[in-house]
């Protein structure tokens, strides 16, 4: 199974390839009508992708007020693991599922296809008094978060000697979370191996209030948590002195995201579909629905759309898929 960043790198130069972004119509086209869908979704996973879907679960009540829609928020691996038993029929992924999960599900005689919805930038986030760590270099990182930094590096002056002799103190995503999972590949170069004295969590708005009311405090989290707390946080700028192509440090933001310059925690963000859910026409509406509002609802929400091209290739993967379970 390909990594995490190879993963990131070809969908990231498939964007480019395809050009600007397009914004999708509020249409669900070629659907039926939402008036006589009537039943229930469940979908569960990733707190980062929970914005979004439940931003088109929104919208989606209006079209079909008679499908239920409910988001909960496991992290990306609480909810594969209710995914692959077929407890669930969506998940919300901020990574592409593990290998070992994809065999959980093949157990179980369960079947699903991943459509990629939008671009994130993981961002580091330090307290607005932070005058000093306005950029690191993903070495930097490293040396913080990385599993023999437990217990040892523990103060700012032990990443550059002008820093401050103040403990640091750490913030990020829970071991269940596809943020932590990307981050630590990106990072320490090993998905899930990391420091354990930190707080965790795979609810981004209680990292969101640890860093923003402690004045030493370093996080990480999804670009739309940023966006939203912007007021209350401040970002740091990353130097990934490993690409040949950096170009020093690089502010996370759309523009960066897209281009790919803002390396290496630029990622695309997913939704699984339970192959037996989408034979039930409450799910294709809602999937097709989810594809059309795609790019206008990760904006609002922060996040950076896919290209118009792009959407159209998912939503053609997704019907295909839905008509071969009729056959």
């Amino acid at each position: 199974m390909k990594s995490i960043k190879t993963q990131v790198s070809s969908l990231l130069v498939a964007t480019l390839l395809l050009g600007a972004c397009g914004g999708n119509t509020k249409e669900s086209n070629g659907t039926d009508s939402g008036e006589n869908v009537t039943g229930s979704i469940q979908i569960d996973g990733s707190s980062t992708v929970y914005p979004v879907t439940e931003a088109v679960a929104e919208e989606f009540r209006t079209e079909a007020p008679d499908v239920k829609v409910t988001v909960g928020v496991s992290g990306t691996g609480g909810g594969f693991k209710k995914f692959v038993r077929g407890e669930t029929d969506m998940n919300n992924s901020s990574r592409s599922i593990k290998e070992e999960e994809a065999k959980q599900a093949q157990e179980a005689n369960i079947s699903f296809i991943e459509l990629p919805i939008t671009y994130d930038g993981l961002t580091v986030v330090v307290h607005p008094e932070n005058t000093w760590a306005t950029t690191m270099t993903v070495a930097e990182l490293k040396k913080i978060w990385e599993p023999a930094a437990q217990g040892k590096i523990t103060r700012w002056n032990q990443i550059r000697p002008e820093w401050p002799n103040q403990e640091i103190h750490l913030f990020g995503a829970g071991v269940e979370s596809g943020t932590y999972d990307y981050f630590t590949e990106a990072i320490v170069g090993e998905s899930h191996a990391s420091r354990g004295d930190y707080t965790a969590s795979e609810d981004d708005n209680v990292l969101v209030q640890g860093v923003s009311t402690d004045k030493n405090a370093l996080g990480f989290f999804g670009y739309a948590y940023y966006l939203e707390n912007k007021g209350k946080l401040k970002a740091v700028a990353i130097d990934d002195q490993n690409d040949a192509n950096g170009k020093g440090p690089i502010m996370p933001s759309v523009e960066t995201v897209k281009n790919g310059t803002y390396a290496p925690l630029s990622r695309p963000l997913f939704i699984y579909v339970n192959s037996k859910a989408a034979s039930r026409p409450e799910v294709v509406k809602f999937v097709n629905f989810y594809l059309d509002n795609a790019s206008e609802l990760s904006s609002e929400v922060g996040y950076i759309p896919l290209p118009a091209e792009e959407i159209k290739k998912q939503k053609q993967k997704f019907q295909e898929f839905a008509s071969g379970l009729k056959k």
